[in-house]
């Protein structure tokens, strides 16, 4: 049971952004770390596999299930995209955008909240560290408590897939490791697919269960965090060196160089 993506191709115009680009089996319970360097096509390899873009070529299957087959309100049930544009744009508190995202996949925005709408939203905001800020107008928030917000509108909806686009940019080094922690324990609790893109490579090192190097529309490179970050196309994307070592604690540590 697992998310697995072939062959897909996308282009902006007359560039090619995807360009065959094909995974692994990505397994439900565990979370993947997406790195590569900018204008590697993350965000487009997200936008087609939440179905917001349409590759020339290629499939998503979820559970060995064409995700193209559904339409767009059954897929948008099954893979929730969180894009890094996490900005207000409406005066509405916390607990009200976390409730409206859990209502819009199962009741409708109009109707009243049922009890377990409201004790599933209790629980995100709680799991973030959100309640000092429930109450509060979501555009009186800091980036990254609105980060938080958003990533609980994602958890509540109880989505199969879930696609996160930088999600710990905008926090500081205790926040990023509360809410990467939190996003790993969510997946194994909830059987989920989850991947995030993210530049940070020790934070990819700590908390994904396999890493994903993508380079020039294609994955370059796939599997477990130490095998992964040791091989040398993750120099070659990055053009970089990589030392790679262990701390008293076990903690995979990565630190990137520039090689002279």
């Amino acid at each position: 049971m697992a998310l697995l993506i072939r062959d897909l191709d996308f282009r902006y115009g007359a560039t090619p952004v995807l360009q065959g680009l094909g995974t692994e089996a990505l397994p439900r319970g565990e979370l993947a770390a997406l790195v590569g360097p900018n204008g590697s096509g993350k965000s487009t390899l997200f936008r087609c596999a939440a179905g917001l873009l349409r590759p020339e070529r290629g499939t998503v299957a979820l559970d060995g299930h064409d995700l193209s087959q559904l339409s767009q309100r059954e897929r948008a049930r099954k893979v929730f995209y969180l894009a890094q544009d996490t900005g207000a744009r409406v005066a509405l508190s916390v607990f009200d955008i976390i409730l409206l995202a859990r209502k819009s996949l199962h009741r409708g925005y109009a109707l009243a909240a049922s009890p377990e709408d409201t004790r599933a939203v209790e629980a995100v905001i709680e799991e973030l560290g959100l309640a000092p800020f429930a109450s509060r107008d979501i555009a009186t928030l800091s980036g990254g408590q609105r980060q938080l917000a958003a990533i609980g509108q994602a958890l509540v909806r109880e989505p199969d897939v879930l696609l996160l686009d930088e999600p710990t940019s905008a926090l500081d080094v205790r926040r990023q490791l509360d809410v990467m922690a939190t996003i790993r324990e969510a997946t194994r609790r909830r059987d989920i697919v989850t991947v995030v893109a993210i530049h940070d490579l020790s934070l990819a090192a700590r908390f994904a269960d396999r890493v994903l190097v993508m380079n020039s529309g294609r994955i370059a490179q796939a599997g477990a965090p130490a095998d992964v970050l040791a091989h040398p196309a993750v120099s070659e994307t990055y053009a970089v060196g990589v030392h790679l070592e262990r701390s008293a604690r076990g903690t995979l540590l990565v630190e990137p160089y520039i090689q002279v």
